[in-house]
């Protein structure tokens, strides 16, 4: 995928510092991820759709260039447009909206995707959505080119909860406005629904169903060539449904970054699967049962 009008630089760092409590709670829990080839930079946020909130992290408030994966974020901002919450009288998303939002997210249309970022207000209006739907270090591009907005794999879990109804979000999107974006992120074309769908169980795809709920990115940048690949979405495996998002950059090829985001994929639901049935085995042990818990 080539940004609109992409330019020269490297992805701007966040800052990685983590309060010490929370590392030190972490300690026994933390879960082994890969590291991709140097000079590349990863995150992932992940954690179960349902159940205990239970997650896994590696620099998920570190900032990335978004590439095409900010084309969900330009689809929930549209909706909330339609929906009336940005500011302007509700109304209905008109053909020509439903037919560029097929081609934006099942094909990772760009022509599209730039006619969606001024239907949902440009910079201000996804900017708007941001603040509903929690995405606080999203930054949108100011001048139109959406795929250099910079976003973080917090944000992106964030916008995932609130696209699958979940956490404090659950309500800003509209139940219509949810099964949308999934519709259509359900519907992405085979070629592009690698990465995150990695760490799906082995035959999870059902004629006719799907295999999850993707959204990827990939561009070079025009000063290094070295690529961003980034994947978010949602996959079953283990046979619970998980939220996932991958981001990374400065990898030398495409290949290459795609293959570091699946391992990553892979690592975060490996390691979230063996955490929770360590999480069983006392209450098993004991004959008891683990106490409610509510998930986002």
């Amino acid at each position: 995928m080539n940004a609109r009008g992409g330019t020269a630089g490297g992805a701007p760092e966040g800052g990685r510092p983590q309060p010490d409590r929370a590392r030190a709670a972490g300690q026994r829990d933390a879960v082994r991820l890969p590291e991709p080839a140097p000079p590349a930079r990863l995150s992932v946020a992940a954690q179960p759709l349902e159940g205990a909130p239970g997650a896994v992290a590696r620099g998920a408030d570190e900032v990335f260039v978004a590439a095409s994966v900010m084309k969900v974020h330009i689809l929930a901002a549209l909706a909330l447009r339609a929906q009336g919450a940005l500011g302007h009288p509700a109304r209905e998303v008109t053909a020509q909206e439903r037919a560029w939002a097929a081609a934006m997210i099942e094909r990772s249309d760009n022509t599209a995707a730039n006619a969606l970022w001024q239907a949902a207000g440009g910079a201000a209006g996804v900017t708007a959505a941001g603040r509903l739907l929690g995405t606080a270090r999203t930054r949108a591009a100011p001048d139109g080119r959406w795929g250099l907005s910079t976003t973080t794999a917090a944000d992106q879990l964030a916008l995932l909860r609130a696209v699958h109804g979940r956490g404090p979000r659950r309500e800003v999107l509209a139940p219509w406005a949810r099964q949308w974006v999934r519709h259509l992120m359900g519907r992405v074309v085979p070629a592009q629904r690698w990465g995150v769908t990695a760490a799906a169980d082995p035959g999870d795809d059902v004629p006719g169903v799907p295999q999850g709920e993707v959204k990827n990115g990939w561009l070079p940048r025009t000063a290094t060539g070295l690529w961003v690949i980034s994947s978010v979405g949602r996959v079953t495996a283990a046979g619970r449904p998980w939220l996932l998002a991958v981001l990374s950059d400065g990898h030398t090829t495409r290949q290459e970054g795609v293959a570091a985001v699946e391992r990553a994929a892979r690592a975060a639901v490996r390691g979230l699967t063996d955490r929770a049935d360590r999480d069983r085995e006392p209450a098993a042990r004991s004959g008891g049962a683990a106490g409610p818990e509510s998930g986002e």
